[in-house]
């Protein structure tokens, strides 16, 4: 019997009644402020997942066995990013209405700005733990307020002081880590270390986990559009992860800035898929 042709990220393809986290694609990067192309970083990490087996010997879990449906990617205009995160911000909060956690895979990383609309809705308490090389809290850049390089100052617009933690910080203008400073956001520059302390403080909030994947060293994932030496290595990474999945309440999650043309080799687009696996097993209590 033949049945079509539908490619999910593996293991990913339980029915959406059943499901507990819905995946989506946000093949978005009009904003990128160097090297474009993560715009296709979710259809190569869903392929290149097939070369993954399903089952964490890390967890001892089975994707297959999780509990979660892949929903494809958003068909999102390019030229206007307004129409992107509005249509990014319906596919989330459909999912949120439905009893179900978002994760989204980018994409550039000013499309959490969508989710974070959609979450923020739903959990007024919402907290973001943010991993990534970059500040992000620009209040503009370039005069363009909507751009990836700003995507953290116009979270903290909707959550205000306090309920923004940020590891592996190592880029970014003296402003942004002076208004970090100011007590607006709690950033711990970079290195992944403090993680364990902020999930235990914030055991009793809902989270919204996003990881730009340039928070490892290029060295270990060159595949992104802006690269900046001095990162995590793979099993910090992972490590880090999975101690805020055991320990946090993840209300929505999203994997962002896999540009896999910068890594002939694969291997960053492997990398993503493989922390992808483990996002996914590691949020189901």
């Amino acid at each position: 019997m033949l049945n079509k042709n539908v490619l999910n990220f593996i293991g990913c393809d339980c029915g959406y009644d059943e499901a507990e986290t819905v995946l989506f694609g946000a093949p978005f990067d009009s904003t990128t402020s160097f090297r474009p192309g993560a715009r296709f970083g979710c259809q190569a990490v869903r392929m290149e997942s097939f070369g993954l087996e399903t089952y964490s010997p890390y967890q001892d879990r089975d994707l297959s066995e999780a509990g979660v449906f892949d929903s494809g990617d958003l068909e999102l205009p390019m030229g206007d990013t307004g129409l992107s995160l509005e249509l990014i911000e319906e596919r989330c909060g459909r999912i949120l209405e439905d009893g179900k956690r978002p994760f989204m895979i980018g994409g550039e990383h000013l499309v959490t700005l969508g989710s974070i609309r959609a979450v923020r809705r739903k959990y007024s308490d919402l907290r973001i733990i943010h991993l990534d090389a970059h500040a992000d809290l620009r209040d503009d850049y370039l005069g363009v307020k909507y751009s990836h390089a700003c995507v953290m100052r116009r979270c903290w617009e909707l959550l205000g002081d306090g309920h923004i933690f940020q590891f592996g910080i190592r880029s970014g203008d003296r402003e942004e880590f002076e208004w970090a400073r100011g007590g607006h956001v709690e950033m711990h520059p970079f290195r992944l270390e403090g993680i364990g302390d902020a999930v235990r403080r914030l055991s009793d909030c809902p989270i919204y986990l996003t990881l730009d994947l340039d928070v490892l060293d290029p060295s270990v994932f060159p595949g992104t559009g802006t690269p900046e030496a001095g990162g995590a290595g793979f099993m910090e990474l992972l490590e880090a992860l999975l101690e805020i999945c055991e320990n946090s309440t993840i209300v929505g999650c999203d994997v962002v800035e896999l540009s896999p043309h910068y890594d002939a080799s694969g291997v960053s687009t492997a990398a993503a898929g493989k922390l992808i696996r483990e996002l996914l097993l590691g949020m189901q209590h």
